[in-house]
């Protein structure tokens, strides 16, 4: 029985984030580095004009999250 939850809590916590909850999490890093302004977008990966702006992927790797620092 404790196999079986132990197996079952791994699953969960392998469950891949929202785009939404992903994006709060860099977010919540890119301000604690001391950046004031910044712009996080979530957009489709053939939105995507430059690979060096990707920070994060989600919803099953069919979006990107990407970073413009702004100023």
């Amino acid at each position: 029985m404790a196999v079986a939850l132990g197996l079952l809590s791994g699953a969960t916590l392998a469950a891949p984030k929202s785009c939404e909850a992903l994006k709060q999490e860099i977010e919540v890093k890119v301000q604690a580095a001391g950046v004031a302004s910044y712009t996080l977008e979530i957009v489709a990966n053939d939105e995507v004009e430059d690979d060096n702006m990707v920070v994060g992927s989600c919803a099953n790797g069919t979006r990107k999250i990407i970073y413009q620092k702004n100023g």
